[in-house]
C-alpha cells in the first residue's frame, strides 16, 4: 500500500490543534463529543452516531469513495473487501499459515485436486444462504479477459460444487503457493446478485448496494468518508468465537495535514495509516498515540522499496553497472534524514523480515552489497566506466555521457527527498543522476511503457510467500507495456524458471522453498535487477482516547497490524478490530 498523502507534522502540537481549525469546507467535521454520544442512532448522520461505540480511521481513501466492488481491490471504497465481503481463508503473517474463515477446512485430496469444506449457516446480508455455488461463481468471473485474477484460469481446470457446502478446484498443474495466495485474496460475491452482470459491470461497476457475508454493511457514504454498521447477525461470533468492538466504523479522507494530525490529536480520530514523519515526538510525548514499537522503527514493515534500473537502457543493461549503483547508495542517510528512523534499511534480497528464514546468509556474505564510494569507484572503473572528461562523473565505455533520471511521482515528499539523497550519494561514486518529479498518473504510464531511466517502487507487499517477490522481479515474457510486474525489464529464462518452479513447492515444504529461493537469492544480488533500498512501514498511529488494547511488540497486546488498508484486513486488520476495548472499561 502506498499512502498518497504526504503528512508534515510541526513539532509544536498547540501549532498543530490551531492548524486542524482552519481549511474551510474541505475539513470533515469532526465525530460527535462524548457528551453526545449516549444513547440510540438517530439517523445516518455520521455527527449522531456514539463516539464510545465508534472508530474513526483514515489513510486509505484520498477522495470520495469511487466504488464499492470487491472485485477492484485497489480502489474499492474502505472495508469492501474484509469487512463487507470476505475470502475463503484469512493469513496469519505471524503464525505464516492460512487461517479458516468463509471455509472450514481446505485439503489437497491429491496432486491437483483441492477441496473446500465450507462453514454452515453463513447467511448474506440479505438473508440468502451462502452456499458453494457462490464461490463457484465468484471464481469463475476470472474466466473474463479483464477479471485481476484471469491468469488463474490457464492452470485451474474446473470449479465444481460437489455439494452446497464443498467446492472441488481441479488444477492442470498445482501452482500451491499461488493457490494460497488465492484462498485469502479473492472475495466471495453472491450469485444471486452478480449473475447476468456483463463483464464491464463486473470489473468497473460501482456496485451501489453491496451485499456481503463480512461483519458490516454501509450505512452511508459522503464525499469525504464512508460509514460501515456492525451486523449483529454476522456469521462469525457463534463460528469464530470472535466480533470486531466498534459497531460504527467511520473511514475519512482527510484532505490534508493539518485536518488529519488534528483530528488525531483531538480525540476525533482513532487510528492514522498516514505516513506521518515526526510522529516519534508524539509517540514518546503525553499525546495519548501509540505505535507497534515504542522506538525505532516505530511500525511494522509492509513492503521494500527498491530502485528499479531500467535494463533495456544503457549503461543499466550491464549488471557491473547496477552493482556499482547499488553500492554507491547511501541507506543510512535516508533512513535517518529522511524518515528519522521510521523504517529500516532493507537486507541486500529485499525480503521482508516476516521472510527471514528463507535469507540465505551465506549467499548475503558472498555476494551482498552495502554502501561504499570507493568500492563503487572500483566496479565501475574495473567495468570500463572512466571519466575521461574529469567532470567528476564517468561516461559510457564509448566516451558518451550517462546522465540518468530518477523519477518518483510529485508531493510524494518522502521519496523526492530519497531521490535527491540518492543523486547525492551517487555522484560520490561518480554516476549522475537527476531527480524528477512527474505527476503520478504520467510516471505510471512512462514506468508501463518502459519510458525512464531509474525509478522508485514498492508494489509488492508481504504475503504468504515469497514467491510474490520473485514473481515481481523476474516474470517473463516481458510486455510491451509492463502494468503491474518487472518494471526493470530485466530477462534472465532460469531465474523464471526457477520462479515457476517455487510456485509448484507445497507451502509446508520449507526447506524444498529455502532452496529455490537461495539460487534466486544468487541471481538477484549476481546480476541486480533491482535494488533494495529500505522496508517501508505499516504506517499506524493509534489514539487511546476512546479504544485501547492496540497491537504493540510488547506485553500481552495483539500482535496483528492495526490497519484499514486495501487487501490487508485478511492479514490481520480484521483481527485487529476484534481485540479493541473501550478505553472507559
Amino acid at each position: 500500500m502506498r499512502n498518497r498523502a504526504r503528512i508534515m507534522i510541526p513539532l509544536v502540537a498547540a501549532g498543530l490543534l490551531a492548524a486542524a481549525c482552519t481549511g474551510g469546507g474541505s475539513t470533515p467535521t469532526p465525530p460527535a463529543s462524548q457528551a453526545q454520544s449516549q444513547g440510540a442512532v438517530a439517523s445516518a448522520n455520521p455527527d449522531s452516531l456514539p463516539r464510545n461505540e465508534t472508530l474513526y480511521t483514515t489513510g486509505t481513501q484520498w477522495g470520495p469513495p469511487p466504488n464499492f466492488n470487491p472485485i477492484r481491490e485497489w480502489d474499492s471504497a474502505v472495508g469492501t473487501k474484509g469487512l463487507v465481503y470476505e475470502t475463503m481463508f484469512h493469513y496469519d503473517p505471524n503464525a505464516a499459515k492460512l487461517t479458516p474463515w468463509l471455509a472450514a477446512s481446505g485439503t489437497w485430496v491429491d496432486d491437483t485436486t483441492y477441496e473446500v469444506k465450507l462453514r454452515p449457516g453463513v447467511k448474506w446480508a440479505d438473508g440468502q444462504p451462502f452456499t458453494a455455488k457462490d464461490v463457484v461463481f465468484s471464481f469463475e468471473l476470472g474466466k473474463m479477459e479483464t477479471i485481476p485474477y484471469h491468469n488463474l484460469w490457464n492452470w485451474l481446470k474446473s470449479a465444481e460444487a460437489t455439494d452446497d457446502q464443498t467446492v472441488k478446484f481441479t488444477f492442470s498443474k498445482a501452482n500451491y503457493q499461488e493457490w494460497d495466495f488465492m484462498l485469502y485474496s479473492r472475495s466471495i460475491v453472491p450469485e444471486h446478485i452478480w449473475k447476468g452482470r456483463s463483464e464491464k459491470d463486473v470489473l468497473d461497476g460501482v456496485n451501489e448496494n453491496p451485499v456481503g457475508t463480512g461483519a458490516y454493511t454501509f450505512m452511508s457514504k459522503d464525499q469525504d468518508r464512508v460509514v460501515l454498521q456492525r451486523r449483529d447477525d454476522w456469521w462469525g461470533k457463534a463460528a469464530l468465537n470472535m466480533e470486531p468492538k466498534p459497531r460504527y466504523i467511520v473511514d475519512i479522507a482527510t484532505p490534508s495535514n493539518e485536518v488529519a494530525m488534528g483530528l488525531l490529536l483531538q480525540k476525533g480520530l482513532d487510528l492514522s495509516n498516514n505516513f506521518l514523519p515526526g510522529v516519534a515526538n508524539l509517540v514518546q510525548g503525553n499525546f495519548g498515540l501509540t505505535t507497534y514499537y515504542n522506538e525505532p522503527p516505530y511500525m511494522l514493515s509492509a513492503n521494500t522499496a527498491w530502485l528499479v534500473p531500467n535494463t533495456t537502457k544503457k549503461p543499466m543493461d550491464d549488471a557491473a553497472f547496477r552493482k556499482a549503483l547499488a553500492s554507491s547508495i547511501d541507506v543510512k542517510k535516508i533512513v535517518e534524514g529522511v524518515y528519522g528512523n521510521l523504517v529500516k534499511a532493507s537486507s541486500p534480497t529485499g525480503l521482508l523480515p516476516q521472510w527471514d528464514q528463507f535469507v540465505d546468509q551465506n549467499v548475503v556474505g558472498k555476494s551482498g552489497f552495502a554502501f561504499d564510494a570507493a568500492k563503487a569507484k572500483k566496479l565501475l572503473a574495473d567495468a570500463g566506466y572512466k571519466d575521461g572528461d574529469g567532470d567528476g562523473y564517468v561516461e559510457n565505455k564509448d566516451g558518451s555521457k550517462i546522465s540518468l533520471t530518477l523519477i518518483v511521482p510529485s508531493g510524494w515528499t518522502d521519496w523526492m527527498e530519497s531521490a535527491r539523497s540518492i543523486s547525492a550519494s551517487a555522484k560520490t561514486a561518480g554516476i549522475q543522476i537527476t531527480p524528477d518529479f512527474p505527476d503520478f498518473n504520467a510516471l505510471v504510464e512512462k514506468r508501463a511503457k518502459g519510458d525512464f531511466d531509474l525509478v522508485i517502487n514498492n508494489e509488492r507487499q508481504l504475503s504468504n510467500s515469497p514467491y510474490t517477490y520473485y514473481e515481481y522481479m523476474f516474470q517473463l515474457p516481458v510486455q510491451k507495456q509492463q502494468n503491474t510486474v518487472n518494471f526493470a525489464r530485466y530477462e534472465n529464462k532460469q531465474a523464471w524458471d526457477l520462479v515457476q518452479q517455487l510456485d509448484q513447492v507445497k507451502t509446508d515444504d520449507v526447506e524444498s522453498m529455502k532452496k529455490l529461493t537461495s539460487q534466486l537469492q544468487q541471481i538477484h544480488l549476481d546480476d541486480m535487477p533491482i535494488i533494495p533500498l529500505w522496508y517501508n512501514g505499516l504506517w499506524a498511529q493509534a489514539s487511546t482516547s476512546v479504544w485501547k488494547n492496540w497491537p504493540a511488540s510488547t506485553g500481552s497486546a495483539p500482535k496483528t497490524g492495526a490497519v484499514m488498508w486495501r487487501n490487508w484486513l485478511e492479514l490481520g486488520g480484521f483481527e485487529t478490530l476484534t481485540q479493541l476495548q473501550p478505553s472507559g472499561s
